[in-house]
């Protein structure tokens, strides 16, 4: 018996296994190729040159020829927690992401919640449409309408001029960077981000509102008594990845916004790294702050995961 074990548990039998299932399966895998291609190219080999964070990298000696740093590898690490730029950067990062967290993302929830109560087929199509366009704008286009609608004369100062307030551009007051960058932005994703919401809600039994309707609920105990429940799980884990990416303020419209009178309020870590790596060409150092970063993030991830499987028993893993 504990010969026939091994000889069932020996590579070679577990070679002749696998050959099988991917011989009855292959058309399965032949589809899973392409996928598997494109994380090893795009994800897997660029790890590689994570290496570059813990080195003075050079052109010319190439990645593992160039000197590895001072402090064992994390001299590039030590100096931007020395940089006298680290605690801005932290703190906006976060103001943005937090504001983010608070006001973007529930939008979307509330947005498909509303139309989940519209009747009405053809206004739900129309609804949709116009809120689901403003993603396909590109970044370049929108940050254009953002200084054309906050510039001195442009419909925003319209308004303020209107109710007894002094033109000026909007976007050179530091106060109200992030306001305008928080509101464009749920303005655009708003729609695009309830997609998901929608189809959740799209899997709710009927029979769950035709029975809280017997029972007297009206529609709006309804949505905190079916609805939300319904779709909790699927908020809790959009949540949960929303945090993974807390740090992850993108830089382009960063950068297509920010000027040198909202720098201080402005400035993130992205476009921190956009300006130290490729203006500068200071690939090391932002190789480490971009590294510092994503373990930051991967450590929200975590913690936000153990949280939310702890008190609602939902989590990505």
């Amino acid at each position: 018996m504990k010969t026939r074990s091994k000889g069932k548990h020996s590579p070679g039998v577990w070679l002749r296994e696998l050959a099988d299932e991917v011989r009855e399966h292959k058309f399965i895998y032949i589809i899973a190729v392409p996928v598997l291609v494109y994380y090893l190219l795009f994800y897997i080999k660029p790890l590689y040159g994570l290496m570059i964070a813990f080195k003075d990298y050079s052109f010319v000696k190439g990645i593992v020829g160039s000197p590895w740093t001072d402090h064992y590898g994390f001299g590039h690490f030590m100096t931007f927690l020395q940089d006298p730029y680290f605690f801005r950067l932290i703190k906006n990062t976060l103001a943005i992401s937090c504001l983010g967290l608070l006001f973007d993302f529930p939008s979307a929830i509330i947005l498909a919640l509303l139309i989940n109560e519209v009747r009405s087929k053809h206004y739900k199509k129309i609804i949709q449409t116009a809120t689901y366009l403003p993603h396909f704008i590109s970044i370049m286009v929108l940050c254009s309408m953002i200084y054309t609608f906050t510039g001195r004369d442009g419909f925003v100062n319209d308004i303020i001029a209107m109710l007894g307030g002094e033109r000026s551009p909007l976007l050179t007051r530091p106060e109200l960077f992030r306001p305008i960058f928080i509101i464009s932005g749920i303005w655009q994703g708003v729609g695009w981000n309830s997609i998901i919401y929608l189809s959740a809600l799209s899997a709710i039994d009927p029979q769950l509102y035709e029975a809280a309707s017997i029972d007297g609920a009206s529609r709006v105990r309804q949505i905190f008594s079916v609805t939300l429940p319904g779709i909790l799980p699927t908020v809790t884990i959009m949540f949960i990845m929303r945090t993974g990416s807390l740090l992850s303020v993108g830089y382009e419209k960063i950068i297509l916004l920010y000027n040198d009178m909202t720098l201080e309020t402005a400035d993130v870590i992205s476009s921190y790294v956009y300006r130290r790596g490729l203006l500068n060409a200071d690939y090391s150092y932002s190789a480490a702050v971009g590294m510092f970063n994503s373990i930051i993030n991967l450590m929200i991830l975590w913690v936000t995961n153990y949280l939310c499987r702890r008190m609602s028993e939902t989590s990505l893993w």
